[in-house]
């Protein structure tokens, strides 16, 4: 990045607070809807996949053990009480079983990678599920086939790509209870990142740790404003909290679109 100019390292400092910010605000969309812009600085995907990673893999094991830790103080403090947790733990274990194995396809590049079509297919479905939560009439899927046939789709182009986030969340969402859903996200993403994360060391990518030193404060800034947006859209009723999950689903089909037929 020595040959960027200072304006252009400022724009990916506040690209990277706005990363952190929706990622711990809403629990899925931070590199989908970062990494686009940051092409347009630097249009080489490998020098901000690792950093991405790397901070999504920080930020969503902090948040899983904060979200542990209030869930064991809350027993202590009501004893009564019978265990929480700020996890999904049954349907995360369930659906992993779907997402494994295309994810690892995925990485590996066994299959062809999709094409534009097939990309624009994928986003205009995540987009009618993205207008459905915002008109206040949120997709609900009444076949466990339709499940497994998006948790496929979303394993794999995770593997591939960053496209793979809202199919998946379009099927969290109509499973995982609201105030489980982003600490559930946050631990699937990690162990997705994760399985992508071995490969890159395994394929002898760079991952810009020296330039994780000085971006990585940033996305702290943004994690932090992003945990305040959280627990204000949590005091929200539902109808608040699915519309900015179908703004948020929308603008990152939107980004995308942006990023495939415009940036490439």
């Amino acid at each position: 990045m020595a040959d960027l100019a200072i304006w252009q390292l400022i724009i990916m400092a506040l690209v990277f607070v706005w990363s952190g910010f929706v990622r711990s605000g809403l629990g899925f969309g931070g590199a989908a809807l970062a990494l686009p812009l940051l092409l347009l600085l630097k249009n080489d995907p490998l020098i901000f996949l690792p950093i991405i990673s790397i901070q999504l893999m920080v930020f969503s094991s902090w948040i899983a053990w904060q979200g542990h830790r209030r869930s064991r103080a809350m027993i202590q403090t009501h004893a009564e009480a019978s265990p929480s947790s700020n996890i999904d733990w049954s349907y995360l274990k369930k659906s992993m079983v779907i997402i494994i194995v295309p994810k690892l396809l995925g990485v590996l590049g066994l299959l062809t990678l999709p094409s534009q079509v097939v990309t624009a297919l994928i986003f205009a479905m995540i987009s009618v599920f993205a207008v459905s939560y915002i008109v206040n009439k949120p997709f609900k899927s009444k076949s466990r086939w339709t499940d497994i046939f998006f948790l496929t789709l979303g394993g794999y182009f995770s593997g591939t790509s960053l496209i793979g986030a809202p199919l998946i969340v379009a099927v969290y969402v109509s499973h995982v209870p609201r105030h489980q859903l982003r600490d559930t996200l946050f631990v699937l993403w990690f162990i997705l990142v994760s399985i992508k994360m071995t490969s890159f060391i395994i394929a002898g990518v760079n991952l810009q740790l020296m330039n994780q030193i000085w971006l990585f404060p940033c996305a702290w800034l943004g994690h932090m404003l992003g945990l305040k947006f959280h627990d204000y859209i949590q005091t929200q009723g539902n109808v608040m909290f699915y519309r900015v999950i179908g703004i948020a689903l929308l603008v990152v089909c939107l980004t995308g679109f942006f990023s495939q037929w415009i940036v490439n």
